[in-house]
């Protein structure tokens, strides 16, 4: 803003034709400092259902456009209200190697550069539900920033019935081959009839 109202000084109150409009450069800057921002992610598909009594990987990966500095992560359970804390460690900077601390026994951390993952063993009914993946970089005047992980614990895996599926794309498989088989058909009786034509043409 300040910027602007020198601007305005030094041209007596008028507004360069090029002169990008407030609105707009404030919008880029948020644009800016949103790319900037420190992001957790935990893949495309944040949930997973695994059978009980298994191992399952928590993924979670970060990643910032400006860098890193003293980033602090941590995992935790959210315990029907009360966030349970499962690990957490600072990493100093991009690339280094976290030193992780862990406060249950089944928690394993298994990640490595810009991966923060954790392996869940031995899960039983009572490790359902969400797991937070959370980050805070100094970088960013210490915002913070998460992503929630979905676990469901089941007695066996579901077998998904594909039939009707396979129906479906038999008889989209049919059609379009009826399809092509006609237009072949077709263009093949034109050439003929095209050929013909010509014959009676030249004998007439």
């Amino acid at each position: 803003m300040e910027v602007c109202r020198r601007g305005s000084a030094i041209h007596r109150g008028a507004r360069p034709a090029n002169a990008a409009p407030a609105g707009l450069l404030v919008a880029l800057l948020l644009g800016l400092w949103g790319a900037q921002a420190l992001e957790m992610n935990v893949g495309k598909i944040p949930f997973l259902e695994a059978v009980n009594g298994s191992t399952v990987l928590l993924p979670c990966t970060y990643a910032s456009c400006i860098g890193i500095q003293n980033l602090y992560f941590k995992w935790m359970y959210n315990d029907n209200g009360t966030m349970d804390m499962l690990c957490d460690s600072v990493i100093p900077e991009d690339d280094a190697f976290a030193n992780v601390i862990t406060y249950k026994s089944r928690v394993e951390f298994v990640g490595e550069k810009k991966n923060v993952s954790i392996l869940l063993w031995n899960i039983t009914f009572d490790d359902e539900g969400e797991y937070i993946c959370f980050g805070r970089n100094p970088k960013e005047k210490h915002k913070n920033h998460s992503a929630i992980f979905t676990l469901y614990v089941v007695d066996e895996v579901r077998v998904i019935d594909n039939t009707l599926t396979k129906i479906i794309a038999s008889i989209v498989g049919g059609v379009i081959g009826s399809f092509v088989a006609f237009m072949l058909m077709k263009n093949l009786t034109l050439f003929v009839l095209a050929k013909m034509e010509g014959r009676i043409k030249s004998v007439s």
